[in-house]
């Protein structure tokens, strides 16, 4: 009776099961053959020799605990004696003091072996000195409280040592005019104050005194107070350079404050005296210069080429602040004086700057011997040989005499003729001649241009009277 409800169900089960697998049957044959296929694709993930080959010494090195460490040990460092103690025995241990020779009996005149056996006796010093060595250095190790030995250091060798270090040097009130005549650059002020005294004298008028006391007493106040000021900016820039690194204001004698103080305490006197007690063309002058030397040419010097020239129009003005100090007035005899000045300073600046392109290149400085070495030998020749022309045109202007170009020729031939050395080899040795040759070159022509100088008309005037009133 319950056969047949049960079979029913048995057989309604199976074929429901039997549908399902035959449902999944070609999924799984699906997957199975996507797996295949993808295996297939990546040989990397094959199964090899290697494969079990690595897994098999994977067991024999976990199986085997003599297989376990396969790496070579590291071996252990051997520790000293001297390792285990602090480092102030070690450095007692280093410490071997000195020795006291020992007075044995083989070195007393009395006793006659040892001059028989010199041998016997210099072993016996040698296990003596030895063991003294040997008790002393136990004494030193079991004796820590000892205080280790420490090299003095003279006097001498301490000021030799901090010599060579750079500090900032504390200055004593003895030692301001010294600091204040480097910071002024005093030679390149006394330079400007005689090319400013040869302009005062060039001039047609009268000599006054006074007058030429105050022009250079100002003029000089007024070139203190330009250098002072360059030197302020430029501090960075000369601490790179050999030959400006000694100055006050980079070996730090005097502060930044200190130094404008003192370029303001020369400056404002300074062209308030051409401009109150000469005229006020001159104090003009004055201050045009101290603007042009501070604010142009200062930083075009690491701008640009054109600061050699900014620079020759500050080394002209001098000269012509002499001539307007003593006429008032602006004449192309203050022109000519200028130009001398202007073309000399090329073939003196050029020479200068060749021997020093390499402290100009570290200071940061464009000059023409650095950036345009042939433009720089170009126009040190060029300038030198317009001297020539410019001593020509001196008597055509009513400066000097005929005299003047004749004598003065052999000078700026010279002069020319280094240049065109310098145009040629270009090198060191024709730098160095031609920048000492302009050394006394000016200062030569300028002597000459006043011995040349053309007399005045009112001595004209009161030479020809006399001769007017004899016929008479």
């Amino acid at each position: 009776m319950y056969k047949t409800p049960c079979s029913r169900l048995s057989g309604l089960v199976g074929v429901s099961v039997k549908q399902k697998l035959v449902q999944n049957a070609p999924r799984c044959n699906q997957s199975a053959r996507s797996l295949i296929q993808l295996h297939r694709r990546e040989p990397s993930n094959w199964l090899t020799y290697w494969h079990l080959n690595f897994l098999k010494r994977q067991y024999v090195t976990k199986s085997n605990s003599e297989l376990q460490q396969r790496a070579v040990p590291k071996q252990t460092p051997l520790i000293g004696i001297v390792d285990d103690r602090d480092d102030s025995v070690e450095r007692q241990v280093q410490r071997i003091p000195t020795i006291d020779p020992v007075v044995t009996d083989a070195e007393r005149p009395e006793d006659v072996t040892s001059k028989v056996q010199p041998e016997i006796s210099t072993l016996k010093f040698t296990t003596e000195d030895a063991a003294s060595q040997k008790t002393t250095v136990s004494s030193t190790v079991v004796k820590s409280d000892e205080i280790p030995h420490v090299q003095l250091e003279t006097d001498k060798e301490k000021e030799a040592r901090l010599d060579r270090q750079w500090k900032q040097l504390k200055v004593n009130v003895t030692d301001l005019p010294d600091v204040y005549a480097r910071l002024a650059k005093i030679k390149l002020t006394a330079l400007v104050v005689t090319t400013a005294a040869a302009g005062y004298a060039m001039a047609p008028v009268p000599f006054d005194p006074v007058t030429f006391v105050v022009s250079c007493l100002g003029t000089g106040l007024a070139s203190c107070a330009a250098n002072s000021i360059n030197q302020y900016f430029e501090v960075p820039f000369d601490s790179n350079m050999n030959r400006t690194k000694n100055r006050p204001l980079v070996r730090g004698q005097i502060s930044p404050l200190h130094a404008v103080s003192f370029a303001l305490a020369c400056g404002v006197p300074g062209v308030a005296l051409l401009t109150l007690a000469v005229n006020p063309l001159t104090g003009f002058l004055g201050a045009l210069n101290i603007f042009l030397y501070t604010c142009c040419y200062t930083p075009l010097k690491r701008l640009s080429i054109t600061n050699t020239w900014v620079g020759a129009v500050v080394g002209a003005i001098p000269p012509v602040m002499g001539w307007t100090a003593a006429t008032g007035c602006l004449e192309p005899g203050a022109l000519l004086l200028g130009g001398f000045l202007y073309s000399w300073q090329f073939p003196h600046f050029n020479a200068l700057s060749w021997n020093l392109k390499e402290d100009y290149s570290r200071g940061g400085y464009r000059m023409m011997s650095v950036t345009h070495p042939s433009m720089c030998q170009r126009v040190a020749l060029r300038h030198s040989a317009g001297l020539i022309g410019l001593a020509t045109l001196a008597p055509v202007l009513d400066v000097t005499t005929w005299t003047f170009p004749i004598i003065s020729l052999p000078v700026n031939l010279y002069i020319t003729y280094l240049a065109f050395r310098f145009y040629r080899k270009g090198d060191r040795s024709s730098a160095r001649k031609l920048f000492f040759c302009s050394l006394w070159h000016l200062p030569m022509l300028l002597l000459l241009a006043l011995t040349c100088k053309k007399p005045r008309r009112d001595q004209e005037d009161t030479a020809l009277s006399p001769a007017s009133v004899l016929p008479s």
